[in-house]
């Protein structure tokens, strides 16, 4: 399992990636999720995912043998607009899900976060179904999660009513991945991040560590938080919630 999450805000996007894979609690590796494309000047794209690591591996293989052969076909570096890039990615993901389907039935299938920007278009988000197609973030739910995604929604709904900038947005991306990591044994660090700023064409990179600073820092800071809240929450009066729900006679 993995967990990829996807942001889009008004200042740019938010990415981040855990890199484990496993085949059993005694066969834990470590490989990236997070991958990005600059084609050509006029865009950049950044491709995270989840499912098959076989098939992510042949997809991302090849979009490379694709942009080496530029004018032959299509290519990230030739669609017009990113809805296309992601059907490409997604004809590319059916393509080798298909071929290696009979061996591998349902577990030859991968799922996609595409998210950049192409010219003057705004930048967006979008998730590639194994299927080949795609959905759009909302307005409304401005995020997108592939993976381990139940354990660190939580967090990206607070996001979107905070309506952070690109750096607060990053902290609680963080949350949610360290949230869902302490309850799923099959995502953990190191985590990949990517924050694009909108119009540079250019994504700013780290990696977090098992021991990074910051992690333990904002662990540490959250926890201390919530005892803090729970101090703040109103009393409940035990006998009168045991009246509540009693039984009727």
């Amino acid at each position: 399992m993995t967990y990829c999450l996807a942001m889009r805000l008004e200042e740019g996007l938010v990415f981040l990636s855990d890199t484990r894979t496993n085949a059993g609690v005694d066969d834990v590796g470590t490989y990236r999720k997070l991958h990005v494309f600059r084609p050509v000047p006029d865009r950049m794209f950044v491709l995270q995912s989840a499912g098959n690591l076989a098939t992510t591996q042949e997809v991302l293989d090849r979009i490379a043998v694709d942009l080496a052969a530029p004018g032959e076909q299509e290519s990230l570096a030739t669609v017009p607009h990113l809805f296309e890039a992601a059907l490409y990615v997604g004809r590319l993901g059916r393509e080798v899900t298909a071929r290696h389907s009979e061996a591998l039935g349902a577990n030859a299938s991968a799922t996609f976060i595409l998210g950049g920007q192409i010219g003057e278009t705004p930048p967006d988000i979008l998730l590639v179904y194994p299927e080949g197609n795609y959905i759009r973030a909302s307005d409304d739910r401005p995020f997108l999660q592939i993976g381990e995604s139940k354990y660190g929604k939580f967090m990206l709904d607070v996001a979107v009513m905070a309506h952070g900038d690109l750096v607060t947005s990053t902290k609680i991306a963080l949350g949610s991945m360290m949230s869902t990591a302490r309850a799923n044994l099959s995502v953990g660090p190191p985590y990949d991040a990517g924050v694009y700023r909108t119009g540079t064409f250019a994504l700013d990179e780290h990696r977090f560590t098992a021991d990074s600073p910051v992690l333990g820092e904002l662990r540490e800071v959250w926890e201390r938080s919530i005892v803090s809240a729970l101090a703040e929450l109103p009393d409940i009066e035990l006998t009168a919630l045991s009246d509540e729900t009693a039984a009727p006679a």
